[in-house]
């Protein structure tokens, strides 16, 4: 999309932002015009990345990748600004960098929590991670949520030992006796190819890696599950740039809706409805 028409995008939010209140006093929308004028003409935002795939990824020649910076790159050159510049950082060093002003935003993967909420502004979710079933090819039971497993009692499910699976199945009603702990990925997965088990649950991002290795047309993903937590990241401003993070919002809001944003983060392993069924106030109100 044209610079002209990122422009475009930028100035139709800014005016609903001030025609709902949004902004209040002369300025906050001005410092926000204005903070995207300087990055408009600098010609790059800089972002802080922990080169940790598929969240983000640093190439051997030196070019950023993932899902973070790509997402992040697209969203601003909406906006008029035509590429991202990162800095490699410790997660725990990336809220107080943030603050100090040695980058711009954060696209690292950096999970929302309450205590977070508070230090920074983050955006709306992007990239999220939550509870997966690997099945058979059509899903032959309908399993949308574990409450369908329980309630079905020719379905046993797979899961790892101990972990938030095996309790979330449980918590479903799932009888102990068709709860079977796998003790690695691709047990589990063989286990569904030989019909031992009906459905393997793991978080998206595990199942779709499981998948891609396997390589067996006969088997799919269903994601997120429902009823299940998803565990979602944001852009993360420093505090005093929520307007240039409403702008963001708005051309991150466009892209979930034409299906461009699916289109950058999907390759990546990421489910994009994930990040729709959730907001950044239900997630900074999480326990």
């Amino acid at each position: 999309m044209a610079i002209r028409t990122s422009r475009a995008i930028f100035g139709t939010a800014v005016a609903a932002f001030v025609a709902g209140g949004l902004l209040l006093g002369a300025s906050g929308p001005a410092a926000a015009q204005e903070r995207l004028d300087e990055l408009r003409e600098q010609g790059f935002v800089r972002i802080a990345i922990a080169n940790e795939p598929p969240y983000t990824a640093v190439n051997p020649d030196g070019t950023v990748s993932g899902a973070g910076p790509e997402l992040a790159r697209a969203i601003f050159k909406k906006l008029g600004v035509e590429d991202v510049v990162a800095s490699v950082s410790e997660y725990g060093a990336m809220i107080p960098g943030l603050q100090a002003g040695r980058f711009d935003v954060v696209t690292a993967g950096l999970f929302m929590k309450p205590e977070r909420c508070r230090a920074v502004a983050y955006s709306e979710p992007d990239l999220c991670d939550a509870e997966a079933f690997a099945v058979q090819k059509g899903n032959p039971f309908g399993l949308r949520s574990y409450e369908d497993i329980a309630a079905n009692p020719e379905v046993k499910i797979g899961a790892p030992g101990g972990g938030t699976e095996e309790r979330l199945a449980l918590e479903a009603g799932v009888p102990r006796d068709r709860v079977i702990v796998v003790p690695d990925g691709q047990s589990g997965i063989k286990m569904l190819q030989d019909g031992r088990i009906q459905v393997y649950s793991l978080p998206v991002l595990s199942i779709n890696d499981l998948l891609a290795k396997a390589n067996d047309p006969n088997l799919e993903i269903v994601a997120p599950v429902v009823g299940a937590p998803i565990y979602c990241a944001g852009a993360a401003f420093a505090l005093g740039n929520e307007e240039l993070r409403d702008a963001y919002d708005a051309v991150l809001a466009e892209m979930k809706e034409s299906g461009e944003f699916a289109e950058i983060i999907e390759p990546y392993g990421f489910s994009a409805e994930a990040a729709k069924q959730v907001t950044r106030e239900q997630l900074c109100a999480a326990n």
